[in-house]
C-alpha cells in the first residue's frame, strides 16, 4: 500500500468534512441526541401518567387512597373534584388518560353493599392504558385485602355474617370509553404520519440537494425557468407520491390487520395531504441552501429521527421528561399523529383536531416561506 497516498486521501476527506461545517456539527450531535434520547425517554418504565380523582365522599379511607395515589409514580394527579361529570369531562378532552372516581359510600364501612370505584379510562391510548389497568387493580385489591382483614378482627362470630360483604368491599369497574385497542391501532396511525415524515424529508434531499450536486438543477435554471415553478412542480409530485404511498399502506393495514377508522376516511387522507404538505416545506427549507445529498442527509437526520422518538410515535408523550415534552409540542409530527390518532381511534371530527390542523398549517406556511426566501440557485 502506498501509505503516502493513503494519508493524502484521508487528509483530503477530513478537509472536505472541515469545510462543511454544517455537516461536521451534525455528525458530532447526532450520537450525542440518540443516545440521550434512548436513555431518558425510552430507557425506563412509564411513569407520571396525567390522572384525575372524583371523590364524592370524605373520611380516613378517602385520604388515604387518595394518599396512595399519588404516591405511585405512575400517576400525575391533575386534578381533585367531586363533580364526577367534570372528572370524565378531563377525560374527554385529553387533559388527563384516566380519572379514578370514588362512589358516595366509599368512606361507610358498615354499609353491606359494594364499594364501585370507576376508571374512566381513555382507552386510546394503548400503552397508557396496558400501565394504568393493572396498576389501578393492583391498588384498590390491596386496599379491599386490608378493609376486609379489619372487618373480621372487629367480628366475634365472623360465620353469621356474609363473607361476601366482608371480601368483596370494593370492586372496581374499568370503563374503557374507546373500547379494546389493540396495539397495532394505536401504532398505525403514528406510523403512517412517521413513514410520510421520513419519505418526504428525505425525498427532497434526493430530488433539490441530489440534483444540485449532479449539476441537473444548474442546468434546468440555464432555461428560462423561475424558482416557482421548479419548487412548485417538485412538491406537487412529491406530495402525489408520498400520499398515494400513505394510502396503500392505510389499505394494507385496514386488509391484514383489520385496522378501523372510526371518523370520516375523507378527513384522514386531509391530514395525510397537510401532513406531507408540511415536512414537503421542511424538506425544501433545508435543501435551500445545501450544496450535496450528503450535507442535506447530515442536517436532517437531528431533525427527523429525534422526531420520531419525542413526538409520540411509540409512547405517549405525557409521560417523558419534562424536557422532551417541551421539544414535542414544537415537532410537527406530534400534531399530525395527534389529528390520526384521533380520527382513526376515536372517530374525532374537524371540531376535536383543529388545533392540530392549525399547527400545522402554521409550521407549512412557515417551512416554505423560509424555503423560498433561501433557495440558492447558484449553489
Amino acid at each position: 500500500m502506498d501509505f503516502k497516498k493513503f494519508f493524502w486521501m484521508f487528509k483530503t476527506d477530513m478537509l472536505s468534512l472541515w469545510r462543511h461545517k454544517s455537516r461536521l456539527v451534525s455528525m458530532l450531535t447526532f450520537p450525542i441526541i440518540m443516545i440521550v434520547l434512548f436513555g431518558y425517554g425510552m430507557g425506563g418504565s412509564i411513569e407520571h401518567i396525567p390522572t384525575a380523582i372524583v371523590s364524592m365522599d370524605d373520611g380516613s379511607l378517602t385520604n388515604s387512597t387518595v394518599d396512595a395515589i399519588n404516591n405511585i409514580s405512575l400517576y400525575d394527579v391533575k386534578n381533585i373534584t367531586n363533580d364526577v361529570e367534570l372528572g370524565k369531562q378531563l377525560v374527554d378532552k385529553g387533559d388527563v388518560k384516566a380519572t379514578i372516581i370514588l362512589p358516595k359510600n366509599y368512606d361507610d364501612l358498615t354499609d353491606t353493599q359494594t364499594k364501585n370505584v370507576t376508571l374512566y379510562l381513555d382507552s386510546s391510548d394503548q400503552i397508557a392504558s396496558q400501565a394504568l389497568v393493572p396498576t389501578t387493580e393492583q391498588l384498590f385489591t390491596g386496599i379491599n385485602t386490608k378493609i376486609s382483614i379489619e372487618k373480621l378482627s372487629t367480628l366475634s362470630s365472623p360465620i353469621a355474617n356474609s363473607g361476601a360483604s366482608i371480601v368483596d368491599t370494593i370492586k372496581l369497574d374499568i370503563n374503557k370509553i374507546y373500547g379494546d385497542v389493540k396495539y397495532i391501532d394505536f401504532l398505525v396511525p403514528a406510523i403512517l404520519a412517521m413513514t410520510l415524515m421520513f419519505s418526504c424529508m428525505m425525498g427532497m434531499g434526493r430530488s433539490i440537494a441530489g440534483e444540485r450536486e449532479t449539476g441537473e438543477l444548474a442546468r434546468l435554471f440555464m432555461t428560462p425557468t423561475n424558482v416557482s415553478a421548479v419548487v412548485g412542480g417538485k412538491i406537487f409530485s412529491k406530495l402525489t407520491m408520498e400520499v398515494v404511498r400513505a394510502l396503500i399502506l392505510l389499505t394494507t393495514a385496514i386488509i391484514l390487520f383489520g385496522v378501523v377508522i372510526k371518523g370520516s376516511i375523507i378527513l384522514a387522507i386531509g391530514m395525510l395531504i397537510l401532513g406531507a404538505l408540511c415536512f414537503v416545506g421542511f424538506g425544501i427549507m433545508i435543501s435551500a441552501s445545501t450544496s450535496t445529498q450528503d450535507d442535506y442527509t447530515q442536517i436532517v437526520m437531528p431533525f427527523s429521527m429525534p422526531m420520531m422518538f419525542v413526538s409520540g410515535v411509540f409512547y405517549p408523550v405525557e409521560t417523558m421528561p419534562w424536557i422532551f415534552q417541551k421539544i414535542a409540542y414544537i415537532c410537527p409530527l406530534t400534531y399530525l399523529n395527534d389529528a390520526m390518532r384521533s380520527i382513526m381511534i376515536k372517530g374525532s371530527g374537524i371540531s376535536d383536531i383543529w388545533i392540530d390542523i392549525a399547527v400545522l398549517l402554521g409550521f407549512t406556511i412557515l417551512f416554505f416561506v423560509l424555503g423560498v426566501v433561501k433557495f440558492n440557485r447558484d449553489v
